[in-house]
């Protein structure tokens, strides 16, 4: 299925639970930079959310998987934009009670700020080794281990795998400050977070989790970015933590 965002197709799929009742809570699931929502770790966190009860919506992001737009033009405006369309689209959906949202990496950080923007609708977030540096590093001259002056944007950057990626994408990043989006959401957090994280050191995702108001920290002992280690344990965290959520509610 597609959902629409001011012309943009996101390509989305919406898998419900086994056992399920006329309402259920949904999770948003979004994937990080260069990903798609049919990787591994992506696949494996929704499906353990489906085995405690939640409906899960997967969406590819702009210019990623197979979403419109080009990888080279994307930028973290332009995500929040689909975010804020895909939550749009949940609400309407008449089965669907409460709305979390989780996401990896570049995803991670696009929960972060998208919980503070939509903070009455969205009962709680994951972010999963959220990539939250990424405004930071771009205000300061440096991304994806290019350096450059931060006052003079180069046009265009190698990313990742062969990719390019427009200088628009660092002056978007350097507008955002994501401490001002974790300050403002008061909702439960869950971050888990690989100690051997080789993209995002896991100090940010320990340093998130002293931030936030109301935040679980797990860290996964050995394990890199995308959690090519212990998904086990990622899973097993996930589900723990919703569980608590729904016996809440």
């Amino acid at each position: 299925m597609f959902i629409m965002d001011d012309g943009i197709r996101l390509n989305a799929q919406i898998e419900l639970p086994e056992k399920h009742g006329a309402k259920m809570p949904m999770v948003i699931v979004m994937h990080g930079f260069t990903g798609h929502m049919d990787e591994r770790h992506i696949l494996a966190v929704a499906e353990a959310l489906r085995e405690v009860g939640c409906a899960t919506l997967r969406v590819d992001m702009y210019g990623h998987g197979h979403s419109d737009g080009a990888f080279h033009d994307h930028n973290l405006y332009k995500w929040l934009n689909n975010a804020m369309a895909v939550i749009d689209y949940a609400r309407s959906l008449d089965y669907v009670s409460d709305l979390y949202l989780c996401g990896h990496s570049q995803g991670g950080m696009t929960v972060m700020l998208a919980a503070a923007m939509e903070q009455d609708v969205i009962k709680g977030i994951l972010p999963l080794s959220p990539a939250w540096m990424i405004p930071e590093s771009a205000r300061k001259g440096e991304l994806l281990g290019i350096h450059f002056d931060p006052k003079h944007v180069p046009d265009e950057l190698d990313a990742w795998k062969g990719l390019t990626l427009g200088g628009n994408y660092v002056r978007v990043a350097q507008t955002i400050h994501v401490e001002n989006a974790i300050a403002s959401y008061k909702g439960p957090v869950l971050i888990v977070h690989g100690d051997a994280d080789e993209a995002v050191p896991v100090r940010y995702g320990i340093e998130a989790a002293r931030l936030y108001d109301n935040a679980s920290l797990v860290l996964i002992p050995g394990d890199t970015h995308c959690y090519d280690v212990h998904l086990d344990m990622v899973t097993d965290a996930v589900k723990d933590w919703m569980t608590k959520q729904l016996s809440r509610a």
